[in-house]
């Protein structure tokens, strides 16, 4: 990362609007861990992150999922600390069988979905007995495309946004509350 990145990191946070606060992502949270235990709880599930955007997500969601589960990730990404998505890059494939299995998916946002729908058409050639998709956010807006999601935490308009495992340049992964750009800086 370069100076100019921080520099601009620092201006993005000092300047974003905050979207969502911590208290309203932590309920989301826990209505979503709610409603996946409600459903997944006996089938002994194999949950996926998403890395590296999924990681805060799944550290917030595991332990309220009160059954037993086995954890893996995959790291296939678009951004590759841009703001702008390119070419799915996959960096990690799963290292525990897929076949038979039943998944849960963890990621951090629904944008366009296109790393969202790779990673499930990855996932469906391995023939799970079952495939489910969580995020924590869902941007408002019909580009790209809508791969089936079973839990969505959280919507938030069609702004970059930050914090809660969503990045910029790299940065703010870590704040535990969801923040948009300025309107200014969009594009940045």
């Amino acid at each position: 990362m370069s100076d100019t990145d921080l520099q601009q990191a620092r201006v993005a946070f000092e300047r974003a609007e905050l979207i969502h606060d911590e208290a309203t992502v932590a309920n989301a949270v826990r209505d979503m861990a709610a409603r996946i235990s409600a459903d997944i709880s006996d089938l002994d599930p194999l949950i996926l992150c998403v890395m590296n955007g999924g990681l805060l997500p799944t550290a917030m969601l595991i332990p309220h999922l009160h059954f037993p589960a086995r954890l893996d990730y995959v790291h296939a990404t678009r951004y590759r600390e841009q703001t702008a998505g390119g070419d799915l890059c996959w960096q990690r494939e799963p290292t525990r069988s897929l076949q038979g299995r039943h998944l849960l998916i963890i990621d951090d946002i629904l944008d366009e979905g296109y790393t969202l729908e790779s990673i499930l058409n990855y996932c469906e050639g391995y023939q799970p007995a079952s495939l489910r998709a969580a995020v924590l956010v869902q941007k408002e807006h019909a580009r790209g495309v809508r791969p089936p999601v079973d839990y969505v935490g959280l919507r938030v308009p069609d702004r970059y946004v930050f914090g809660c495992g969503m990045d910029f340049k790299g940065y703010w992964r870590n704040l535990p509350a969801i923040y948009a750009f300025p309107l200014d800086m969009e594009g940045h």
